[in-house]
């Protein structure tokens, strides 16, 4: 009876792991799930009468029961049929591979870490980075969407802050639903991700197959009313211009809607800007051919030498924040009146027809977007000195300079955000920046732009260079 039994090492090892996974399987993560839901009922109570777009019971549909609608799509089944006829793969086995691509798909949407966790922590990144301001804003438009309405926020796309950004501040409105690219798969950043309402998506995935997944889930969520973020130009901006649109899941969006059905599709258009983007060197050379392609391990050591760097730049009280961040709200298109005065019917529309009226749609989304695109002081400031790449000049020359280049943009109609309304303060604001960066040489009162920096520049110029320029600045901005 009081025998002891020795078991080998290698044994008792998988033995205690099996064990110590089982209790995390069964006990911990229910727990976890049960604790979250009831603190995502609590957050849904209480925001129920002060969103603006309120949560739809899509989002509080369980993920799994999303997942089987979705394997359970009509046109999903269709295309796994023809995909198995067309690759001689068994019909079950392609059906294996749907369901794995629904998974991958399929947000988790929770309300507690939406607008709890993820908004605590989205404000205090961008108020610790930047001076965060929201410009203009279209307040009449916003208040015509009717409540039932379909709305998708559409933005120019500078930074992967655009995400956090625009999230933050958009919480006191409604709960957006991302679709974000194949950097935010990675573990345990994915979960949260999902658990924030994003849905991922393969870029250029030319599987025929996995698009009609996708398709057919940003049609139900569409249908179902379910706010939306999108950034048309389907990626980074490489050389601080706009990108031409690219417009699959707005076409996607369009799909699950009808000019009969319950809900209008609203596009809100949001222009974004910074007067520093983290990421600007890195994407300056992936533009670049020539360039030097870094790995992952390098990318990683120069992301931790720029966060030592700042640190570093904090523990001796000569850290700044990175200037502005500006987001500005344009006045909202309805597709039922965008529909109406084109005189077209997108779910009537042959295939020719559809993509040029898609291409007219993406062009006007993009030049709505486009006009309200802030000017903040580093961008002024750049424009100004490519302008003069090789010139010497006094402060007194700058500040009148960007004077005439602000009176100018200003009859034309662009937003410009002024810091305390003073462009005296907005021009030092501008010029610290980059001075501090060293993009700009000061020497004896005189300011003139290092030529190694002068790609950088009109990065920063480029912001706003789809705005109404001066040919001497067009050139500049070209190089």
């Amino acid at each position: 009876m009081g025998s002891t039994v020795s078991v080998p090492l290698w044994i008792a090892l998988p033995l205690g792991l099996l064990a110590a996974w089982a209790v995390v399987d069964r006990l911990l993560m229910p727990a976890i799930r049960w604790f979250l839901a009831g603190q995502a009922n609590r957050v849904i109570d209480e925001l129920g009468a002060r969103l603006r777009i309120g949560i739809r019971p899509f989002q509080r549909t369980r993920r799994q029961i999303l997942i089987h609608r979705l394997l359970g799509d009509p046109k999903v089944l269709e295309a796994a049929e023809v995909h198995a006829a067309a690759s001689g793969t068994p019909l079950p086995a392609v059906l294996k591979t749907v369901e794995r691509y629904a998974r991958e798909i399929v947000p988790a949407f929770n309300a507690y870490l939406y607008f709890r966790t993820g908004y605590w922590l989205g404000r205090k990144l961008a108020q610790g980075l930047y001076r965060v301001r929201i410009g203009y804003v279209d307040s009449e438009g916003i208040r015509q969407i009717p409540g039932n309405a379909t709305v998708v926020f559409v933005m120019n796309h500078r930074s992967n802050m655009d995400y956090v950004l625009a999230g933050y501040l958009a919480a006191e409105q409604a709960a957006l639903s991302y679709a974000v690219g194949e950097w935010a798969r990675i573990w345990p950043l994915s979960a949260l991700i999902r658990a924030m309402g994003a849905y991922f998506v393969r870029r250029n995935s030319r599987d025929e197959l996995y698009r009609r997944v996708l398709e057919r889930y940003i049609v139900m969520a569409t249908q179902a009313g379910v706010p939306q973020a999108v950034f048309p130009e389907g990626g980074l901006t490489r050389d601080g211009r706009m990108r031409e649109p690219r417009l699959g899941v707005i076409d996607y969006m369009l799909r699950g809607f009808t000019l009969e059905g319950e809900r209008d599709l609203v596009f809100v258009p949001l222009g974004i800007n910074y007067d520093r983007v983290l990421e600007d060197r890195s994407l300056l050379r992936a533009a670049d051919p020539p360039a030097e392609r870094r790995g992952r391990w390098a990318a990683a050591a120069t992301t931790l030498r720029f966060v030592m760097h700042n640190l570093g730049l904090m523990a001796k009280n000569e850290w700044h924040r990175f200037g502005y961040a500006c987001v500005n709200i344009g006045a909202p298109i309805s597709m039922r009146a965008y529909c109406s005065e084109r005189g077209i019917d997108f779910q009537r529309l042959d295939g020719e027809t559809r993509k040029a009226e898609m291409a007219a749609l993406g062009a006007r989304l993009m030049d709505v977007v486009g006009r309200i695109v802030p000017v903040v002081p580093v961008a002024l400031i750049a424009r100004v000195f490519i302008e003069r790449p090789e010139d010497a000049v006094s402060d007194i020359a700058l500040k009148a300079a960007a004077q005439t280049e602000l009176e100018r943009l200003r009859a034309a109609g662009a937003h410009i955000y002024l810091p305390r309304q003073d462009l005296d303060y907005a021009f030092t604001v501008g010029l610290r920046m980059l001075t501090l960066r060293r993009l700009v040489d000061a020497q004896d009162g005189l300011y003139r732009a290092r030529v190694a920096e002068l790609p950088l520049l009109r990065y920063y110029a480029n912001s706003i260079a789809h705005l109404p320029q001066t040919p001497a600045a067009a050139s500049a901005a070209d190089g």
